[in-house]
């Protein structure tokens, strides 16, 4: 009776989360957008508040079930991935340019793109947890990366780039069999072999291709999240929510960040700085001791908010008259 009782109270918080992402994906879907249409800046940010409200809450479950240590590491995870998210969004525009996807088409390819980051980053976080948990001296060599990534990050210049060349897109676009356009919101059309009179075969479009790309990105992307977030905490279920809560409001974020990216061209510096300190963390817990959770949340809040602030404040037309 013990065991079961044991085995219900392990099961149980998962069950709540899935329950409550499955719950978002069927608003997100048969709710907000059940019809193909061009997401404006206005309900793009609705969207953005409503997510970060629902992870934010879903972060006082955690309070409530685990207690004040788990809850803090999972809103200073949650910090960490929403903010290296950023350079997802960058990317995206980026595939959905090369590849010309209408803007009405560009919210259901990264709705199944989160279906992918769901399954892909469990994976990936389960066998870092399982690296890490076998392997402690793992740790030392996320810190020392994240620590360099920071430093990059802080000196980096970014320019807007192009998929043209690319060895990914041109090696998958060779494997599949692509049709030239787009044929609607599907993924997949019947076109007519050329070859076989009469006969049809099912092709791939753009669209298609689109997923595929992303899907690649965020395997790309999750070489600095998940080292994040692993020294941050190796507890399964507050590594993963984090990270899927912030990943599912990222889609929503992307419409409207095209056009506020510029206010914030300043957050990077902090986040290079966030990098370094979760990084240098690690060392410090070696020689004097963990650092507190309350800490490393304050300190990400300090840090993020700092760098918002900075940005609104030097990119504000009335400052840069002066």
């Amino acid at each position: 009776m013990e065991n079961i009782t044991t085995d219900l109270t392990t099961i149980f918080p998962w069950a709540i989360f899935f329950v409550i992402i499955a719950a978002l994906i069927i608003f997100d879907l048969k709710g907000m957008h059940r019809h193909d249409h061009e997401v404006s800046v206005k309900e793009s940010l609705l969207l953005t508040g409503f997510y970060i409200t629902f992870a934010l809450i879903f972060g006082v479950w955690i309070y409530i079930q685990q207690g004040p240590d788990p809850a803090q590491d999972y809103y200073v995870a949650y910090l960490v991935e929403k903010s290296l998210s950023v350079d997802n969004i960058f990317v995206f525009s980026l595939i959905f340019q090369s590849l010309h996807i209408p803007k009405r088409y560009q919210h259901r390819v990264l709705f199944y793109g989160i279906l992918g980051v769901i399954f892909l980053r469990g994976i990936m976080l389960a066998f870092g947890i399982a690296i890490v948990t076998q392997f402690e001296w793992v740790l030392y060599i996320f810190g020392l990366f994240l620590m360099i990534t920071g430093m990059q990050t802080l000196k980096s210049k970014k320019s807007k780039g192009s998929l043209d060349g690319n060895k990914f897109v041109n090696w998958i676009s060779q494997k599949l069999r692509l049709t030239k356009k787009l044929h609607g919101n599907y993924f997949f059309v019947k076109v007519a072999n050329e070859t076989h009179v009469g006969q049809k075969i099912w092709h791939a479009t753009p669209l298609f291709l689109s997923l595929l790309i992303i899907e690649f990105a965020d395997i790309i992307f999750a070489v600095d999240s998940i080292p994040a977030v692993l020294a941050i905490t190796q507890e399964p279920y507050v590594v993963y929510t984090s990270n899927i809560f912030a990943i599912m409001g990222l889609r929503a974020l992307y419409f409207a960040w095209a056009a506020i990216m510029p206010r914030f061209a300043y957050l990077k510096y902090a986040l290079g700085l966030i990098l370094v300190f979760i990084g240098g963390k690690i060392f410090y817990a070696e020689l004097y001791g963990k650092v507190p959770a309350s800490l490393s949340l304050g300190v990400t809040l300090i840090l993020l908010l700092g760098g918002i602030g900075f940005s609104v404040w030097k990119t504000n037309p009335s400052h840069k008259k002066n």
